[in-house]
């Protein structure tokens, strides 16, 4: 069998091999425009173990070394840097050490998504992406209704603020400025419509998705998201560890018996994270339990902090509604508690 580290770049990658059978070891540069990376993987008698960092612009490697029955493991890239602690840094060490890890049994293996989660988490982005660009715009349009002393705030997109903004005398660029934004609201809007109702019959289709709709606030694209994103919610032991996982929890540097925190960490999904803060303010309108919580903080912190802390405490629920099957309110009374034995557990 051969065991393969493997530095990826998306120029080219290094390569570390060892045959387990011979003892033989290598290593090679392999140029992606020019073929060689796949000659060699196609070259390999399967199956082959393959080791990696968790890295962007590799899914073509990934499937590629699926259609030809090699097994590829991803590591945690910061896990795999911190276990070397030589201060010399090169692709062909990086490639061996990698390799010396996964002989070893020491390479921190994280989940890899399938390929038709991978496909769906795209059209979840590409929607992302779309209207990230049309609240630009929007804001865009806001800044010219402002600087003619025209305040509608969310009221300029219904059909009188509309009325009113096409209707502003404007100088000639401004006007032209006005009517290109306009454009692209309308060809924007155009395109995520359609992407709104595909999100909305995939989340049909899936159960757990529907399963975490039960929870008020949470709507078709914040569930189908946090599911896809989150994936098998087995490898996690407790919400601790999915808070940390999505970056809502707060910087630490306790040392000498001081504890000092700082803002939350944003590692981790920024669009499910951005999901989860705007599900949470409609949450903690129609849940009475989080709108307590929420209220009560907003007495001693910012409100945007108490907002992050309400989007913390609804994906940990989501996740105890995942973990144990059961929809909102049932899940309530066991959410976060130790005292309470798991779906199955004996």
């Amino acid at each position: 069998m051969m065991i393969i580290g493997c530095d990826f770049h998306p120029s080219w990658q290094q390569v570390s091999w060892l045959d387990t059978e011979t003892g033989e070891t290598g290593e090679r540069k392999l140029v992606q425009a020019s073929g060689d990376a796949e000659r060699f993987y196609r070259q390999l008698a399967a199956p082959a173990l393959i080791g990696m960092e968790a890295t962007g612009n590799c899914h073509w490697l990934v499937d590629l070394l699926a259609e030809l029955g090699h097994e590829l493991w991803v590591g945690d890239a910061a896990q795999i840097r911190a276990s070397c602690v030589r201060q010399q840094k090169t692709d062909r060490r990086d490639a061996e050490h990698i390799r010396i890890l996964l002989q070893e049994g020491r390479f921190p293996r994280i989940w890899m998504p399938s390929s038709e989660v991978r496909d769906l988490r795209q059209l979840l982005l590409h929607r992302y992406k779309l209207v990230i660009i049309r609240a630009r715009v929007k804001n865009e349009l806001q800044h010219l209704c402002l600087n003619q002393g025209v305040q509608r705030k969310h009221k300029l997109w219904s059909q009188a603020g509309q009325k009113v903004l096409r209707e502003l005398p404007l100088k000639p660029w401004a006007a032209r400025r006005r009517e290109d934004l306009l454009g692209l609201l309308a060809m924007l809007d155009q395109q995520i419509d359609p992407l709104d109702r595909a999100v909305k019959e995939e989340a049909q289709r899936d159960k757990m998705a529907l399963l975490l709709q039960t929870q008020p606030g949470v709507g078709a694209v914040t569930a189908l998201s946090y599911v896809l994103t989150m994936g098998d919610v087995s490898r996690f032991a407790r919400g601790k560890q999915v808070a940390s996982y999505l970056g809502l929890i707060p910087r630490e540097h306790s040392s000498g018996g001081r504890q000092k925190l700082g803002a939350i960490t944003k590692q981790g999904n920024r669009m499910l994270r951005m999901l989860l803060v705007e599900a949470a303010q409609t949450a903690v309108r129609l849940d009475p339990g989080l709108r307590k919580e929420y209220l009560h903080r907003c007495h001693q912190k910012p409100k945007a902090v108490a907002k992050v802390a309400a989007a913390r405490k609804l994906a940990v629920r989501l996740y105890w509604m995942l973990r144990t099957e059961k929809p909102y309110p049932e899940v309530v009374r066991i959410e976060s508690s130790p005292r309470v034995p798991l779906v199955g557990a004996s």
